[in-house]
């Protein structure tokens, strides 16, 4: 080797931090847009692109009840989210539970209210997902409208994201080299 061909110890750390760097922008460049919280292969075929299901019953005695006997079947093409409105007494004791699927406008209603006429409160939830209404909200904490999917950008938004990122990653190795 030649003199012209050795490089100061003093570089090495530069270049490992550099490839570091590298190696941890090229792994979010390409994990961008996944999501592994909502991944359930479907037992059958689905309907049509996003389809998903809820658990669906109309005035059960409790949830248990509402959940054990449940249709299962997939939800109509027109809505997103699954609703459930659980009605309770102040001892906690559940009157009724009603659940479906239903389009977002039905849920701006989440929350809790206090029937006084009919001695019952009445606490509403909304969840995105596959079968995520498994649970009824009892208080203001979880009866919220609960998006557990990403919503993809605009594909001139995620372009112009991933042109940023590859300029960046010609940059690193123009730098390494």
């Amino acid at each position: 080797m030649t003199a012209a061909n050795t490089m100061p110890i003093t570089h090495y750390p530069a270049r490992v931090v550099l490839i570091q760097l590298l190696i941890l922008l090229v792994d979010r460049v390409f994990t961008r847009n996944v999501n592994f919280h909502n991944v359930r292969p479907p037992m059958s075929p689905t309907p049509f692109p996003n389809s998903f299901k809820c658990f669906t019953c109309n005035n059960a005695l409790n949830n248990y009840e509402c959940n054990r006997w449940a249709e299962d079947k997939w939800c109509p093409q027109h809505t997103e989210y699954c609703l459930t409105v659980h009605r309770f007494t102040s001892h906690g004791r559940s009157e009724s539970v009603s659940k479906r699927c239903v389009s977002k406008v039905e849920c701006y209603s989440v929350g809790c209210r206090h029937i006084r006429k009919f001695g019952y409160t009445e606490c509403t939830s909304c969840c995105e997902g596959m079968i995520c209404n498994i649970d009824v909200p009892t208080n203001h904490t979880n009866a919220v409208l609960m998006v557990k999917r990403l919503h993809r950008l605009p594909s001139s938004a995620s372009n112009r994201m991933l042109n940023k990122s590859w300029i960046t990653l010609a940059l690193l190795v123009v730098l390494l080299i």
